[in-house]
């Protein structure tokens, strides 16, 4: 508050200057030069006579004007290519930090003294040249933060939910810098009234306006007459610039502060609308068929590690297909492979996909964003690592409805708050505010839920739902999910290594080892008559005593 009223002080009689001002600034009366502070003229004259506190004020204008014109040109230049640098990578990145390290190596005050040499001393035209020698600062800042943030599961998530890249940019990854960004605002406004006050105490400057660093050049020539003419600009300069330091920092801490530390980070997902099915072709199921899928990814040294080799899955309309097997198995990659999300690096070989009729390898980008927005759901692991905590609850079931359906506002969270009580929990008007670390890991995976549910899917692909959370909450969450299922007619693809999931929840299953399916067949089949030995395996794998294997006991003689 302290900082806010002191740069009022400065900033508003700026804007006011020409009422506010005791004289004009060039008013010069010689007879006064260097008389002291007296009625109505609380600064003093300079030494041609002319008032200082006018000076001052109508200073600040040129000072500060000077300033945030740099400021403004450092953050369009530097903030945008840095988002899109640090997001897509690539040549971008590469070409965009080429020209970020050549402007750095430039020395800043050089190319400003030949740029007046050349230009003419016009403050605004050094102003804007300034502002593009400091837009790199902004750009490495924000391209780091971004690069590290852009695989966040938050990320993933909002892609899955059907957003365009340009919302997720603006919503989900700008407001992570956006505490860096405020600081170094600050910081940089610091340094562009430095530099453009120590321009001015060197002469660089029309000489037809008055500013802090010109009234300090002229103190200084008379620091022996008059060494109180020094104080005033100076004052002006260390008040405004460590003002804006302290104003920043407050700033950070409130946007950051949520009254906890938050335990995860990511955003709402998964949203779809209802769509009609296209008749099935010759042999494939008409939801989703996947044949002769490989996934490959590109080795830092060249060359290619394949780690799915050629599978085939076929989910109709209202089946629970159930594709199991140990960590690290390519469960989790055949899954990202069909929703269009594999990591950087990653890419599907070989092979078709076909959702709802349509081959989506190959698709463009944006079709491919509107398929998984109108057909596909996705339901992720680690519920509290894909909300976004910067956001309420509210807001992240809010926005992909508003985006995807078109409601206004009011419907959209009167949407939202039907889709929490569809995932049964309790007071979803309270739940509506909350922010993530607010909420119990089986309420975060029920938001991720509803958020899935939010535009009618006809496919839901949930990735080990239930691994992180306990056992009771694991039941009421496939719970859930099975009457999900059943009153919407869903196509389920379910990814888990948990045996007793599959056999409760599922009509089929498919055993991946290594990146190929060994084994796939009805549930009742496979258990009862398990024919590979990975199978076995697994089974002979579930605890003694426990109802699975109570259930399995047959097979898992074989087994032994």
């Amino acid at each position: 508050m302290i900082s806010i009223i002191l740069l009022a002080l400065v900033v508003l009689p700026a804007i006011f200057a020409p009422f506010l001002a005791p004289q004009s600034p060039e008013l010069a009366e010689l007879g006064r030069a260097f008389e002291g502070p007296q009625p109505g003229h609380l600064f003093g004259f300079d030494s041609a006579g002319r008032d200082v506190l006018s000076r001052i004020v109508f200073g600040a204008r040129y000072t500060l004007g000077g300033a945030a014109l740099a400021l403004g040109v450092a953050l369009v230049l530097g903030v945008p290519t840095g988002l899109l640098a640090g997001y897509y990578g690539k040549w971008f990145d590469s070409l965009s930090t080429w020209a970020t390290n050549l402007i750095m190596s430039l020395p800043a005050m050089v190319v400003l003294l030949a740029a007046r040499a050349i230009l003419g001393p016009t403050v605004w035209v050094l102003m804007v040249i300034m502002g593009v020698l400091v837009a790199p600062s902004f750009f490495r800042l924000t391209r780091g933060i971004v690069a590290n943030v852009r695989g966040e599961l938050y990320v993933d998530a909002a892609r899955v939910s059907g957003l365009p890249d340009w919302r997720i940019i603006g919503r989900h990854v700008l407001i992570v810098v956006r505490a860096p960004i405020i600081i170094q605002v600050a910081l940089v406004a610091g340094v562009a009234i430095g530099l453009q006050a120590g321009l001015e105490f060197l002469g660089i400057s029309s000489g037809s306006m008055p500013t802090w660093g010109a009234m300090l050049n002229e103190a200084f020539q008379n620091i022996q007459r008059a060494p109180m003419l020094l104080l005033w600009p100076g004052l002006a300069l260390g008040i405004t610039s460590s003002c804006l330091v302290l104003l920043a920092a407050a700033l950070r801490d409130v946007l950051e502060d949520r009254g906890a530390e938050p335990v995860g980070a990511s955003a709402v997902k998964a949203a779809v609308a209802p769509v009609s099915m296209a008749p099935d072709a010759p042999g494939r199921a008409g939801l989703l068929s996947v044949r002769d899928l490989k996934v490959a990814y590109t080795l830092p040294g060249g060359g290619d590690k394949e780690i799915v080799h050629g599978i085939d899955l076929d989910i109709a309309p209202g089946e629970v297909l159930g594709l199991v097997g140990e960590s690290g198995s390519g469960k989790t990659q055949t899954a990202f492979a069909i929703l269009g999300i594999l990591p950087e690096g990653g890419r599907i070989s070989a092979g078709s996909i076909t959702i709802n009729g349509q081959e989506v390898r190959g698709m463009p980008d944006a079709a491919r964003r509107g398929l998984r927005g109108d057909v596909v759901a996705y339901v992720p692991q680690e519920p509290m690592s894909n909300l976004d905590p910067s956001f309420t609850i509210g807001s992240q079931l809010i926005e992909p409805i508003r985006y995807k359906l078109g409601l206004s506002r009011k419907d959209a969270r009167a949407k939202a708050i039907d889709l929490l009580r569809l995932v049964e929990i309790a007071d979803p008007e309270r739940t509506m505010d909350l922010h993530p670390h607010e909420i119990s890991g089986g309420m975060a995976q029920r938001v991720l839920i509803a958020g899935a549910m939010s535009c009618d899917p006809a496919l839901l692909i949930a990735d080990e739902p239930t691994t992180a959370l306990d056992v009771t909450v694991q039941a009421e969450v496939l719970e859930l999910l099975r009457k999900l299922q059943r009153d919407r007619g869903l196509g389920v693809l379910l990814v888990t290594h948990n045996l007793g999931v599959v056999a409760d929840l599922c009509d089929t299953v498919a055993v991946m080892q290594h990146g190929v399916i060994v084994e796939r067949g009805t549930v009742t089949d496979v258990f009862d008559h398990p024919q590979d030995p990975y199978t076995l395996k697994l089974m002979g794998a579930v605890l003694d005593g426990s109802e699975t294997r109570e259930a399995w006991h047959a097979p898992l003689e074989v087994a032994k």
